[in-house]
Formats: C-alpha cells, structure tokens, sequence
C-alpha cells in the first residue's frame, strides 16, 4: 500500500503541475475522483482474475486519460517513442499506412507509397476491423497500432471494410519501411513533385527538384505541379519550410492554444525558387495536417490553384512531451489557422477546381467526312483570288482533289540503313508518355493552358 501512496503522489503532483491554477471550489472534486482512482487500480490489483503488473496499469490508465481526450492525443512507450524519432527521419519498420481511430476501428488516412501497404492494395478511407482474425473494437489506437507492428519479412492479415464492396482480408508481408519523401520528374514542360510525406529532408529534396528542373529546361518549364495526394503529414517545420519555397512574403500558419502563451506565427522568408511560376496543388481524402497547411496557405496567398477533392480536415497540432525516463505523451496543444485565419479542423480544404480522380478511355469514332472529301472542294494549294487575265484557263471541275487514302507517300515514314537488301524504317521521333494519372493530367493541362495565353498575352502587347 505505501508503494501505492508514491505512485498516487507521483500521479498528483503531475496533476497539480499542470497549467492553470484549480479554482478553490473544485480542489475537492479532485481529491474525490484521485481517491476514486487509488480504490478502482488497487481493487484491479487485488481481484482481477491474472496478476497485472503495476506498470501496465498506470500506463493504460495514463493511455485512456488521454485517447479520451481526441483520436490524436496518447500515452508513447519507451519503445514507440524511440521508433517514433527514427520515423521522422525517414526509416522505420511496419506496414506502412498512416492511421487514426474512427467509431471503434481503424480508418486509414494514406497509405505510404512503395509500401508493402500500398503495394498490396490498402486504400485512404478503408476501415481495419480485424487483424489477424482478432476484432479491432475495444483497442486504443496505440494497441491497434502495436498488434500491426512486427517481424521484419512475417504476414500479417488485415479485415478491411470499403465503401460499396463486402469486408475482405488483405495480407501484408512486414518490412522495414524507408521514406523518400520527395519524388520529382518532368511531364513534358512541367515539372512535377510528389511529397509524400514530411519528414526532416522533405524541403530539401523540393528545392533541389526545382533547381534541377529549372536546369534542364530553363525559360521552356512553365510551372510546378505539387502532389500531396495521400500525403498524411509529418512535421509541422517542414510544411512551413516547403511552403516557403513558393512564398515570397507572408504569413504561412499559425496557431493557437488554451493560453496566450500556447501560440506562435511562421511567416515567409524573402524569395520565391520558381520566380513566380504558376503552381498547382494537388489534393485529396489522404492529405492531412501538414499538407493542409501548404495547400491552405498558398490558396490563402493565392499563390496555387488548389485541385483534385476535399482533405482530410486535421486542423490540431500535437506536442511530444518527454516524460523522464517513461516514454513520452502525445498531446493536442493548439489548433492551426491559415493565413486568412480559417480553421480546417473537420472541414478540410476544399479544391479551387473540384477533379475527382477517374480512368481515361478513348473512345472510337467511326468513319467521319470532312470538307477535303466533298466531291469539288476547293484545293487549299490554289490562290483564293483569281487573275487579272480573262484568258486564263479555268477549273471545270473534272479534275478532284486526291483522297487522303491514296497519298500514301506522306503517311509512310522514309526508309533508311538498307541491310541485307531490307529497308529499315527511320526512327520516330520518341513521343511522351501519355498520363495515366487523370487529376495529374488535368493539372498539366490547366498549366499548358495558363502558359498559353501569358504567351499570347505577351505577344498582343508586342
């Protein structure tokens, strides 16, 4: 019992440290509920039907006090906390889903992607119910969590319940997941970033995509498209650094807790690295937090046009509290704010043009006549005004104009480096490839089109 009386003191203490003075009449209601606590854990220790460490208890209690809070806030273990540290810098071992607890089960917030998650089919949205035929309902988030977590290269079966089709298994195999937050590529003259999450080196790996890009194509790129699709997040930092790339001035997020002092401004740094090109932001169900706050500050700033579908709508920032020698506590803080000072929380950032991802498909056309293939047309090779001689011979009209079947030497490629008398066909100039990724095609298309007409805008004040 005396052992009991320091750990309830411990737990007092923490309690009373706590910022805020306790108003005088609610000091007994306190001491009311600790002594309710102190009855309920040593009834736990003295009857229930296995012997439970007191450690696990006080952790759980910990744990339930503060998942009761919101889906976000926890109790980290030692253990969660040292894989936590080695996350946010880019390497750590699981399934490679972002996660949150919803109704019970748990709801997949963006699958990671080169993942044995992604790869497997997990989708943002889905609801794991089971895992490894064990029913999720009745875990915290952190045990849930903790029953995915395992053996690098062991199987683990999931229960997944998606919108529109009946409840199926889907079996991962564990590896150890190694983020490269920041993938980059040219679409033709468009430059295209995929963050996927952020992560200690996120804008680094952006400001050396854009400085590659404006290399290879100087004057020819003409704007940045950047993906957060599926993005769940990462460090609070980062988004204010990766937005600072696009942003010459301004404030990026701010954010405001219970007190005054519980709150802090991140504004731009002078410079823009595109110099002013267009940007389109890329979003959907899967972008949380910290991609929330880029997409809301450069559509605040007007800087971007924001597309694709609503986010997720994670507008809370958590703090990670050591605690000496214990683990750490994963606790809501403050609420952030965009530039214009709306508050995503629930809400999301809805897209300047709403695009919801689809599968292209071409259509076939049947056979369709044009203006050359009227009997009579006029030849384009002719002059339009006739001569000033009345003697000219004119155009009966017998003669017609060839059939775009028959001119064959145009539609066939000439033919070069003969060898053993065949006739190889030249090169053809390599063509891009076509964009399977409809939303990312939409983006490109809306650049091209912004590119177009500041050209001819350019040329009409010429």
């Amino acid at each position: 019992m005396k052992r009991f009386a320091i750990i309830l003191g411990v737990f007092a203490f923490g309690f009373f440290a706590a910022p805020g003075p306790a108003a005088p009449d609610k000091k007994a209601d306190t001491f009311k509920y600790l002594d309710l606590f102190g009855a309920v854990f040593e009834r736990v220790r003295n009857s229930y039907v296995e012997q439970v460490s007191d450690k696990k208890l006080i952790e759980a209690a910990i744990n339930g006090m503060l998942s009761s809070l919101d889906p976000h806030s926890s109790y980290v273990s030692t253990e969660a906390f040292r894989e936590m540290r080695v996350r946010t810098r880019g390497k750590f071992g699981g399934l490679g889903i972002e996660v949150t607890m919803e109704n019970g089960v748990i709801k997949v917030v963006a699958p990671i992607d080169d993942t044995p998650a992604a790869k497997a089919g997990v989708q943002s949205g889905d609801l794991i119910t089971h895992i490894n035929g064990k029913p999720i309902r009745g875990m915290n988030l952190r045990e849930a969590v903790t029953q995915m977590r395992g053996k690098v290269g062991t199987k683990i079966v999931i229960r997944v319940r998606r919108k529109g089709v009946q409840p199926f298994d889907i079996t991962i195999v564990r590896a150890v997941i190694t983020i490269k937050s920041v993938r980059s590529r040219l679409v033709g003259n468009v430059g295209y970033v995929r963050v996927t999450s952020f992560t200690q080196q996120s804008d680094v790996g952006l400001r050396r995509a854009i400085e590659e890009f404006k290399t290879k194509l100087g004057k020819k790129l003409i704007g940045v498209v950047l993906d957060l699709r599926n993005n769940p997040g990462g460090l609070l930092s980062q988004a204010v650094k990766v937005t600072d790339v696009f942003l010459d001035k301004g404030e990026i997020v701010s954010t405001r807790g219970r007190s005054r002092r519980v709150g802090s401004r991140f504004n731009a740094t002078p410079g823009d690295l595109t110099g002013g090109l267009p940007v389109i932001v890329l979003i959907n169900g899967g972008s949380a937090s910290a991609s929330e706050i880029v997409a809301g500050a450069l559509q605040d700033h007007k800087r971007a046009i924001v597309m694709g579908t609503r986010s997720f709508g994670k507008g809370s920032v958590q703090s990670i509290i050591p605690l000496a020698g214990q683990g750490a506590m994963r606790l809501t803080t403050a609420r952030y704010y965009t530039p214009s000072g709306r508050s995503i929380q629930a809400k999301g950032v809805e897209p300047d043009i709403k695009v919801e991802q689809a599968k292209l498909q071409k259509v076939k056309q049947g056979a369709q006549t044009r203006e050359k293939d009227l009997r009579g047309a006029l030849d384009t090779k002719k002059k339009a005004t006739p001569k000033k001689d009345d003697g000219a011979k004119k155009d009966d009209g017998a003669k017609k104009t060839p059939a775009p079947k028959s001119d064959k030497k145009s539609e066939t490629p000439k033919t070069s480096d003969k060898k053993d008398g065949k006739a190889k066909p030249a090169k053809a100039a390599a063509k891009p490839k076509a964009i399977q990724d409809y939303q990312l095609s939409r983006a490109v298309d809306l650049l091209r089109g912004l590119a177009l007409m500041r050209s001819r805008s350019a040329s009409a004040k010429q």
